[in-house]
């Protein structure tokens, strides 16, 4: 988290821990069982009224599979009234006629996940029989000129990341990131959550949102909440003792580690891919070196 709450540009929204889906690589560890958690559509309109107040830039809403909240579209709209650039990180897996006229709004992008060129591969990754539809919808997304960004990520035993990557670009999406499987939720595999699994700048500028309210420095360190917006402004969590602390011991480990590149930025999930080439999955020292604020790098959204 920013050490001033006018610091923090950036915010996760995840706004339902529900999904169509039950990847097996999910940081959220969400699926069909997934709730909207405590967070009423009321605590969220009062989120983005405070994020607003702070100077934040831009809010991405995530999940679970955020199209699934019966309030998205309510979210949305009010993000934009209050300013924000909205990205909404969907599966794709079900667009509404609603949603399309949604995503088609200036100021509103939006970012999947893509596994593979073959549909069997992707569902064995998803749990469900997905790709056609994702797919499809890419296709459409692109059609209608709505601003895409897709991600590969990378679970190795064979899977067809580069093909996927090649059917993307086929598809006509121009901004393709890459990630490799982080274990956080049920991406876990050999190893443990913690801050190995990290880019090494999470909190910096950026903070996340549960569904039961918890305050995070980033989605992927779901063990360290500094406090909840159910309980107190976001604001007074952002600069709070416990965000302090939070922040001191990530950046002791992070000035620990042999990894992290000197003066490299993070690698969002929610960043323009194209600003971090090497973004494999740690950070790229070739873009920015001295930050990342999402924003920066979507110039185009704006003016759309």
């Amino acid at each position: 988290m920013a050490g001033t709450a006018s610091g923090t540009s950036f915010l996760w929204l995840e706004i339902t821990g529900r999904c169509q889906l039950e990847c097996r690589h999910c940081y959220a560890e969400s699926g069909p069982s997934g709730t909207h958690g405590a967070m009423t559509t009321t605590d969220w309109l009062r989120v983005l009224d405070q994020a607003a107040a702070l100077g934040v830039e831009m809010v991405q809403f995530i999940g679970g599979e955020p199209t699934l909240h019966p309030d998205l579209p309510q979210l949305v709209e009010h993000a934009l009234y209050r300013g924000l650039v909205v990205e909404v990180f969907t599966n794709l897996v079900h667009v509404t006629d609603e949603l399309w006229e949604l995503f088609s709004r200036s100021g509103v992008s939006l970012a999947t996940s893509y596994y593979s060129d073959d549909p069997a591969q992707h569902a064995g990754i998803t749990g469900r029989p997905s790709h056609p539809r994702t797919r499809a919808n890419i296709a459409e997304a692109i059609r209608r000129g709505i601003p895409l960004r897709a991600g590969v990520i990378d679970l190795g035993g064979g899977q067809r990341a580069d093909q996927a990557q090649a059917e993307l670009a086929a598809l006509g999406v121009t901004e393709i990131g890459y990630d490799q499987l982080r274990q956080v939720g049920r991406g876990i595999r050999d190893q443990h959550a913690s801050t190995e699994q990290l880019c090494g700048r999470c909190g910096d500028g950026v903070a996340a949102i549960s569904p039961d309210g918890a305050v995070w420095p980033c989605v992927f360190s779901r063990w360290l909440p500094a406090g909840s917006v159910l309980d107190a402004e976001l604001a007074a969590i952002l600069t709070s003792p416990e965000a302090t602390r939070i922040r001191d011991e990530l950046a002791t480990a992070f000035a620990a580690r042999s990894d992290r590149p000197t003066g490299a930025r993070p690698c969002y999930p929610d960043c323009n891919p194209a600003c971090q080439p090497n973004c494999a999955p740690r950070c790229s020292p070739t873009c920015n070196p001295t930050s990342c604020k999402p924003n920066s790098c979507w110039p185009q959204y704006r003016g759309r």
